[in-house]
């Protein structure tokens, strides 16, 4: 694969930057990306698009408990059973430490964490098809409160006519309050595309006219019991908003 092949292949171009941002593109593949990203302005673009959505996912991804075999890998890989009678107890204190350093095996879980979740919702249904003509209709948009914290990830897949809605942190609302998600089109056009959970996923049907226009943000407003309304104005406040990307 050489560069003229990755610049002529827009599906490849994000599949490439996504893996990179990950960590999963590893090895030669990972230093000739890297090379690239020194002379294509494109390629350094869609790397920071990808780091914009997957970055704040991190920062929320529950912790993950790492399992002995993980413990293990890391005393085999410094060496410290060879070494172990060698020094006195006191000399790994730090290692000992480290074990039950919540803050690191959090940083150690988010990773796994937030490859799951893209690898799963995002990337995998794309990576076993060669793409055979122009880029067909997929979506992603990563949901952000005012702190910058995702909220929910949305992807959208335009020949099923689907919005597949997952909320990465689970909301806590009043039994007299819904939430509501709209998009809104480049030409400032507001639409309702229906009410979701406050936790879990759900699937929603894509409406003609986020077929037909071009969307620019996806958002989700608290609403009273049952949502807006008008179906084209939000009658709660704002609570969560990101833009909508073509993948």
């Amino acid at each position: 694969m050489n560069v003229q092949t990755v610049m002529a292949n827009h599906r490849l171009q994000h599949q490439l930057a996504a893996q990179y941002v990950l960590g999963t593109l590893r090895g030669g593949a990972r230093r000739r990306f890297e090379s690239w990203l020194q002379t294509e302005a494109g390629l350094r673009h869609l790397v920071r698009q990808w780091e914009s959505h997957l970055l704040p996912m991190a920062e929320i991804a529950p912790a993950v408990a790492p399992s002995p075999q993980v413990w293990e890998h890391i005393r085999q890989r410094i060496g410290l059973e060879q070494v172990k009678q060698e020094v006195t107890p006191d000399r790994w204190r730090f290692w000992r430490d480290l074990r039950q350093d919540l803050a690191f095996w959090r940083g150690l879980g988010l990773v796994s964490t937030a490859a799951v979740m893209i690898l799963l919702s995002v990337l995998l249904s794309t990576l076993e098809r060669e793409p055979t003509g122009p880029v067909s209709g997929h979506y992603v948009a990563t949901l952000t409160d005012d702190k910058a914290q995702a909220i929910a990830l949305i992807t959208g897949d335009k020949q099923r006519g689907e919005l597949v809605v997952r909320m990465v942190s689970a909301q806590t609302i009043r039994p007299d309050q819904s939430l509501e998600l709209w998009s809104i089109s480049k030409e400032g056009k507001v639409h309702s595309l229906g009410l979701i959970a406050s936790a879990g996923q759900a699937t929603l049907r894509m409406p003609d006219h986020m077929r037909t226009q071009e969307q620019a943000v996806l958002a989700i407003s608290l609403e009273p019991k049952g949502g807006s309304s008008n179906p084209e104005k939000p009658s709660g406040p704002i609570l969560f908003k990101g833009q909508w990307l073509l993948i």
